[in-house]
């Protein structure tokens, strides 16, 4: 089977502070290849810089929705400007976006998002994108700003006409361990409809479980189960489903 990129997985957390090694060995054993570490807070980016030392990981820097009381808006807009300026190996802008389970938070969030879609514009860098229960709301605004260089919709779980809407925009569906549960008939039926370029694979290690792993943590190893039943589900191959997601996360985040 072709070789396996996680494109999203968030490796600086300290749920892997005691094994990190260990993750990475198993990842490579399990035939993946490659690592895209999102940023979180600003707090976070030393160390999700710092991952971007390895060869295999790729890192992005961006302000997630859900974790507003950590954010100074306007301050780590301007910082996150200057550390874009230190350091250009940086692939992507995120992970940031909307979610409308935390509605108290909901326009700071938009604030917070505009500043960060403006920065990926002027930069014509890809983004990275938090959206839950927001897919029509956020699918608007991009097609109205319609950022240069496209980006992910991470963790993606809406129908087939909200995919092909970020597909027309140049986003591609992040495709994790929502796809493993067979109760998400919705989502299965977007999976089996998308084109082979619309999707990367991920796992949002060490969230977002898959079958039969509820309660442990995840890690990237499992994002060769992700490939399995993504090939059943569209009724290819996992070589063929490996290597498609992979070439579309190297080409969206510019990998070598």
């Amino acid at each position: 089977m072709s070789r396996l990129v996680d494109a999203h997985c968030h490796l600086d957390f300290s749920a892997f502070a005691a094994d990190r090694a260990g993750v990475f060995e198993r990842a490579r054993e399990a035939g993946v290849e490659g690592f895209v570490v999102p940023g979180t807070t600003r707090d976070r980016w030393p160390d999700v810089v710092a991952m971007g030392a390895r060869e295999d990981v790729a890192v992005c820097l961006g302000l997630h929705p859900c974790f507003m009381d950590a954010h100074d808006d306007p301050g780590d807009i301007a910082a996150l400007s200057e550390w874009l300026d230190r350091h250009p190996e940086v692939v992507a802008i995120g992970e940031c976006g909307l979610d409308a389970r935390f509605a108290d938070s909901w326009h700071a969030q938009w604030s917070l998002l505009e500043a960060q879609l403006r920065l990926a514009r002027a930069r014509r860098l890809p983004l990275v994108l938090h959206c839950v229960h927001a897919n029509d709301v956020l699918a608007r605004r991009l097609r109205q700003l319609a950022p240069p260089a496209g980006g992910l919709i991470h963790g993606f779980a809406g129908s087939p006409e909200q995919a092909m809407a970020f597909y027309r925009l140049g986003f591609v569906l992040g495709l994790g361990g929502a796809t493993t549960y067979p109760r998400a008939q919705r989502l299965r039926r977007t999976v089996a409809a998308l084109p082979d370029d619309g999707y990367v694979l991920e796992t949002d290690s060490p969230d977002m479980p898959l079958a039969g792993h509820q309660g442990e943590r995840n890690e990237p190893a499992r994002v060769a189960e992700v490939c399995r039943i993504v090939a059943e589900l569209r009724g290819q191959t996992e070589s063929r489903v490996a290597a498609d997601s992979t070439a579309t996360a190297r080409r969206l985040f510019a990998l070598d």
